[in-house]
């Protein structure tokens, strides 16, 4: 079954911008999908589309087989959106957040409460229950969203850029519990970010969006077989006067260290066996920056 699947989704809002110019793609029950937008492309839009919050102009979105138009209630119920802006009440207590948002689901207090405790020891969030929201970290806020989104076991989580302003160790830490929900609890996850890495980390498959319209929707693993060259950085106990410059772009960085790049045609192991030649003990090497970055940027 497919978790969402939109078809021809349009959005022409009324001072005549074209938000949306025909969105067309599927995600499956469990994958960890990427949606990748440039600025402007239409993301508010499309989640706006997802959640009811803005009406399309043309096309059908289901979610889990619902159709967002014809069975609103049933579609929302299968979906949990943690926003991008924090949009809860700042004076409410943690453990009242989540578990009041339980209640637009008609679930009743008594179960709601111990699935609000579960999803804030799960977040690392259970010693700040009765903590006041204003008084949290920002890392921390982002993840009480998540709880809240989670309340009402959706099986499909849009998440909009969820680690923005949190720190790299905090990062790390909900990119564990993200896989979590997705290999072990089979909750679909929908994630929009900045921080491409992350998706290299975590998702299956990734859609890039410019200009209102997908470009390129693939597994993440082909999207990356799509660039020409990658960049690496190599850590060396020292170089070589006769570095050899005209091969694999090398340039030294500094007495240690050397970039390069690789075109599709050369290997890794070419480098080595280069570098080596010359007698340099390599370190370690890296790829340097990040290479969907890279692949979004030249489309």
């Amino acid at each position: 079954m497919y978790a969402l699947v939109a078809e021809n989704v349009s959005k022409t809002y009324e001072n005549g911008t074209n938000a949306l110019k025909g969105v067309t793609l599927s995600i499956e029950e469990w994958d960890f999908f990427a949606l990748l937008w440039a600025n402007g492309a239409g993301k508010t839009t499309f989640i706006g589309i997802m959640t009811s919050l803005v009406s399309k102009t043309g096309g059908t979105l289901k979610i889990f087989d619902h159709d967002i138009d014809r069975d609103p209630n049933n579609a929302k119920l299968r979906l949990g959106v943690v926003p991008q802006e924090f949009n809860f009440n700042m004076f409410e207590k943690v453990i009242d957040i989540v578990t009041d948002q339980a209640g637009y689901y008609g679930i009743p207090r008594s179960e709601a409460l111990p699935r609000a405790h579960e999803l804030l020891e799960a977040l690392d969030l259970g010693n700040k229950k009765n903590a006041v929201a204003r008084t949290l970290s920002g890392g921390m806020k982002r993840r009480l969203m998540i709880a809240r989104a989670l309340i009402h076991r959706p099986r499909i989580l849009i998440l909009d850029e969820p680690t923005a302003g949190v720190d790299v160790e905090l990062r790390h830490g909900m990119w564990k519990y993200l896989k979590h929900l997705n290999e072990e609890e089979g909750v679909t996850i929908v994630l929009t970010t900045h921080y491409l890495e992350e998706v290299e980390q975590l998702c299956r498959h990734a859609a890039f969006i410019r200009e209102g319209a997908v470009i390129l929707n693939d597994t993440v693993k082909n999207l990356l077989s799509h660039q020409q060259n990658t960049s690496y950085r190599i850590e060396t106990e020292s170089l070589s006067s006769d570095l050899p410059v005209n091969r694999y772009g090398l340039r030294a960085i500094d007495e240690t260290t050397v970039e390069a790049t690789l075109s599709r045609s050369d290997t890794i192991n070419d480098l080595v066996a280069l570098l080596s030649e010359k007698g340099i003990v390599i370190k370690n090497i890296n790829p340097k920056g990040n290479r969907l970055e890279e692949l979004f940027i030249s489309k």
